[in-house]
């Protein structure tokens, strides 16, 4: 199971958020080059880049300080916030994205992820699965929709998705552990690989969702308040 710390940023800043709300984030980093460095040096094999700025707004906001990210790191990232048209697709690839994370246009307009697929590869498109009680949250996690998260998730696998983000929305940033039962009951029904989030707080935990076979656990605030040691995390779970 691969681990991958988060950066989000916000402002040009590295951020956690509390639930995905906004007027509940913590800065932690006022340069995400160096944060990027840093992480990569201690044993990171992926970063996952999300553009908070660019949830919000509709359309990416920071591709200038990606560019500058990739262009100094070795491994690769995977980057969201924001990706909604084919045009901002492209940029984040043109930026150094390795993968790109879509999920308020796979419900929108599942037809939009199975061009994706077509013109990139199921390999370079992530569906982000943002749950809340069960149903699927878009634009930042601002609006729930009343689509079920495991509709999503069939509906998405039948247009050739490989990989979905799965996120319990009410555990993220929020240390108390990962929705376990959700991420297992996701892993059991669908054929696609599953990158776990939201909530890690230690080393059991991950684990835990090492024992279900997942492709990958993103690690967010518990690497920035310490409860997570990358290095040691990467030795026991790897």
């Amino acid at each position: 199971m691969e681990l991958i710390p988060a950066i989000d940023i916000l402002e040009r800043q590295v951020v956690r958020l509390h639930k995905g709300k906004y007027t509940e984030a913590t800065v932690f980093s006022d340069d995400p080059i160096a944060t990027s460095l840093h992480w990569e040096s201690l044993g990171a094999t992926r970063l996952h880049i999300i553009d908070l700025d660019g949830s919000s707004e509709g359309s990416p906001q920071n591709l200038d300080l990606i560019e500058k990210i990739t262009s100094q790191l070795t491994i690769p990232i995977q980057l969201g916030g924001g990706i909604r048209s084919l045009e901002s697709v492209t940029q984040a690839f043109q930026a150094g994205a390795d993968r790109i994370i879509i999920g308020t246009k796979a419900i929108e307009n599942p037809a939009f992820i199975e061009e994706c697929i077509a013109l990139f590869g199921n390999e370079k498109i992530i569906v982000a699965v943002d749950c809340q009680n069960g149903k699927v949250a878009v634009k930042g996690w601002k609006e729930l929709t009343s689509t079920p998260a495991s509709v999503l998730l069939k509906h998405m696998e039948q247009v050739g998705v490989l990989r979905f983000l799965v996120t319990d929305i009410e555990r993220d940033g929020t240390l108390k552990g990962p929705n376990v039962d959700l991420i297992q009951q996701v892993n059991t029904n669908t054929k696609g690989k599953i990158l776990a989030a939201g909530g890690m707080h230690k080393v059991a935990d991950l684990q835990m969702l090492s024992s279900l076979n997942i492709d990958g656990a993103i690690l967010g605030k518990a690497l920035y308040s310490g409860t997570i040691d990358l290095t040691e995390a990467l030795m026991i779970v790897n």
